[in-house]
């Protein structure tokens, strides 16, 4: 027995080596980024906490370059999993004391120069303009955009013209104009393009279960692309607030369309670690794949507690524009590897396993790291050095990858915009039995701020238990709200559920009761559905039930579904395919 433990001791420390000197070839959901804290005060009277979103990515010169909400800045990557953030304000003297110069910005390039818009409903903004953005230089191009717009979109055509989108609302359309792309004056009179219809669209109600009628949806976050000599016009609804937020897309045969609406939004992941999927945009990388980023709801403090996730996104035999968010916050292959945006196949393997911490601060309980909810979190009594959490596998299994997931507790007095010098240390201990460990990441040394920490393993480790130990955090306590252990199980996958009934009314046809037998074996379900037999483009995952309240359905259209089981250790056969009139 005591030379198995030197083997794996051994094999533990070559994997801290091996992850120091490790290029990574994944990434995970929430994109980890040192996102700022909401400057703006009436959005932080219940709690200053960090927030962005409605991202903008774009591909220039085989470098990836993201904007988001208030965030004084910018980030650049390579590879798209290291970021490296370019503070900037991109305000004019003339704009006094504005804290979101930046909210929900357009970002375009023309040619070989980028461009950048920040919302407004003034004509006193500035479109900034860029040939060497990695070195954060930029000056203007129009001091004053006479038109302005909120939420607004650059989108150049490759005949050369050059358009915007905008609009915000629960009352108004979104709008289109073509712009001289000289002078940046535009031609014309804006047109009215696309209105939302909950009537029909049942994703588009508003409402965290879209069942709230007080208030009509919003429709914002416009969005174009072009594939194949289609246009692709992106929009999001019913509110960020929600986890059924969600990207829809109309398709077009001109950028000003007229547009007619897909059934399915593009992007919806109402269920999960990272819920929500609306109000981003679109981006070919340097290899030719697209991918798709927007916002991801957490809502704690306030309703515009953010976050960001990139998702691949697709277009199929009949030019359907979808986007693959199964499995969207576990681990999937980056652009550079040669199986861009697949899922790994790396399952969670701590769900509501066993957790043991060194302290607990109130309710703020230790089994709230392994919940699989970004809402909630455990935190130790005190932030110092030493306290840690310790998760059970419950048996021995094969380590990938890790994500951590920090928790804003009391930040509230010291956090206010973006902040520099702030960052987290830690270490991850690895045991085959609770009482021997050994290290197998150190990051005691870190100086950077890396709020959703995902780390992939140079070689994978065989552990049961993974314990997190506190070297350093930012502010107040150390807490976690996501303590995600991801590889593969020493067992066999799920069953198949036996029995799958989804049951539509005449009297509201957006809507489903879907029921199946459980799987004891199973510790969540995908849900998919779709247009189609071979076209069932969205997923929703499912924890600890065997019922779902389905609503996001066309009312004109025929659904189809199926039904998988999910465990630590893969995913079951899927269920035959239903369809429902």
């Amino acid at each position: 027995m005591r030379s198995i433990f030197i083997l794996i001791g051994t094999i533990l420390a070559a994997a801290a080596w091996g992850q120091a000197n490790h290029t990574p070839q994944t990434y995970c959901n929430p994109i980890n980024l040192d996102y700022g804290y909401t400057p703006i005060p009436n959005f932080s009277e219940w709690g200053r906490h960090r927030a962005t979103a409605d991202p903008v990515i774009v591909n220039y010169n085989n470098d990836y370059y993201l904007f988001s909400t208030n965030q004084w800045g910018y980030w650049w990557s390579p590879d798209m999993s290291n970021w490296t953030f370019k503070p900037r304000k991109f305000l004019r003297p003339w704009n006094g004391d504005v804290y979101d110069e930046l909210c929900a910005p357009a970002v375009g390039v023309v040619g070989d120069t980028m461009l950048v818009f920040g919302s407004t409903y003034t004509d006193n903004f500035t479109i900034w303009m860029s040939t060497n953005p990695k070195d954060n230089e930029w000056k203007p191009l129009v001091d004053s955009f006479e038109i302005g717009g909120w939420d607004p979109d650059f989108f150049t055509d490759s005949d050369g013209r050059f358009y915007m989108y905008n609009g915000s609302s629960n009352r108004y359309p979104l709008y289109g104009i073509e712009l001289d792309r000289k002078t940046m004056k535009p031609k014309g009179t804006r047109k009215e393009l696309l209105y939302l219809e909950d009537w029909r669209y049942g994703w588009q109600r508003f409402g965290e279960y879209m069942d709230n009628t007080f208030l009509d949806p919003f429709l914002e976050g416009a969005h174009m692309t072009k594939h194949n000599g289609k246009y692709y016009f992106q929009f999001a609804a019913p509110g960020t607030e929600f986890s059924g937020y969600a990207d829809g897309v109309a398709v077009g045969e001109s950028p000003l369309g007229p547009f007619v609406k897909q059934s399915d939004p593009l992007s919806y992941k109402p269920g999960g670690f990272a819920r929500g999927a609306g109000h981003g945009s679109t981006f070919l990388d340097k290899h030719g794949h697209y991918w798709h980023v927007s916002t991801i709801v957490l809502g704690v403090k306030n309703n515009f507690e953010r976050r960001l996730g990139i998702w691949p996104t697709y277009f199929d035999q009949d030019d359907i524009m979808y986007s693959n968010t199964a499995f969207g916050d576990y681990p999937h292959y980056l652009p550079d590897h040669s199986k861009a945006g697949q899922f790994t196949g790396w399952m969670l393997l701590n769900y509501k396993k066993p957790v043991s911490a060194s302290s607990t601060f109130g309710a703020y309980t230790a089994n709230h790291a392994v919940d699989e909810s970004m809402k909630t979190y455990w935190s130790a009594s005190s932030g110092k050095k030493g306290e840690w959490i310790s998760t059970d596998l419950g048996d021995i299994s094969t380590v990938y990858a890790l994500q951590i997931n920090y928790a804003d507790q009391d930040v509230d007095s010291s956090f206010l915009g973006k902040m520099k010098d702030i960052y987290h240390q830690y270490k991850i201990l690895a045991s085959l039995d609770g009482k021997k460990w050994q290290t197998i990441v150190d990051k005691s040394g870190n100086k950077t701020d890396v709020p959703h920490d995902y780390i992939e393993l140079g070689e994978p480790v065989k552990a049961r238990y993974i314990k997190l130990e506190n070297v350093h955090v930012p502010s107040g306590k150390f807490a976690i709200s996501g303590l995600r252990i991801f590889g593969k199980g020493a067992k066999t996958p799920p069953p198949a559920v036996n029995q799958f009934i989804v049951m539509r009314t005449e009297k509201d046809k957006r809507s489903a009761w879907i029921k199946w037998t459980p799987v004891s074996e199973a510790y969540a379900y995908n849900i998919y559905t779709g247009l189609a037999p071979d076209k069932l483009y969205n997923c929703i995952m499912v924890h600890d039930a065997n019922e779902y309240y389905y609503k996001a359905m066309d009312s004109q259209k025929p659904y189809y579904f199926t039904i998988e089981a999910i465990n630590e250790n893969g995913v079951s056969e899927r269920f035959p395919v239903v369809k429902v009139d």
